[in-house]
């Protein structure tokens, strides 16, 4: 009997761990197609905030399901620069062309390398300052604004750079810039586009997370 009592709790400890790696992926697509809510137009860019519930789930479930979240960030990236693209949407699709400048493989990597590590990195950094800072009294807060921080990051420093070493000529062209400064233009938008993301997921990763937990929303 209790044999079949564990079978069942481990079931619906499964379960249940399904329906929440499903909510998250929910709110990543919901954020994603919902105009100004995820995808923020800049004219030359998109600034997100999706990378947001990729990097509390990374943190609440593990670096795997992280990653899956982070897939399914960079699929609505895919789907977002191919549907509706803006002048750079060739380096996360290889289905979406400038006059001779297009997309290729490089896309793919660029689109979902970064996003899938924003799922895997947080979780480990969590982990790192959540043990390191054991004699803090305030740790938690600590661990999960660098885990925000270092999430976030994650996916802008390696998508403009992966930007740089694959479409530097094409990126450099759409922007009518030479390639000599182009990587100044790489750091502006980092800047622009980076700094206030990075913040505001430290914001809401540490409250939102540290809700989530004090919940016990997921096990631990």
């Amino acid at each position: 009997m209790s044999e079949t009592k564990t079978v069942r709790a481990g079931n619906s400890a499964k379960t249940m761990s399904v329906v929440q790696i499903a909510l998250f992926a929910a709110v990543i697509v919901i954020m994603a197609f919902t105009p100004f809510l995820g995808f923020i137009p800049l004219g030359f860019t998109r600034a997100t905030i999706i990378h947001i519930p990729v990097i509390i789930g990374s943190i609440l479930f593990g670096p795997v399901q992280g990653a899956v979240l982070g897939f399914v960030f960079g699929l609505t990236s895919f789907v977002n620069a191919t549907m509706n693209p803006t002048v750079t949407s060739f380096v996360f699709t290889p289905f979406y062309s400038v006059g001779d400048i297009h997309g290729g493989f490089g896309s793919l990597i660029i689109c979902f390398v970064p996003r899938i590590l924003t799922g895997v990195v947080p979780y480990y950094v969590y982990r790192l300052f959540d043990k390191i800072g054991k004699n803090y009294p305030k740790k938690q807060t600590l661990a999960l604004g660098m885990a925000g921080l270092t999430g976030s990051l994650t996916n802008t420093l390696l998508v403009m750079n992966f930007i740089y070493v694959l479409f530097g000529e094409s990126y450099a062209a759409v922007q009518n810039v030479s390639v000599k400064s182009l990587y100044g233009v790489i750091l502006s938008v980092i800047l622009v586009n980076g700094i206030p993301e990075a913040i505001v997921a430290v914001c809401v990763v540490t409250l939102v997370t540290r809700t989530l937990l004090h919940i016990k929303f997921v096990r631990r």
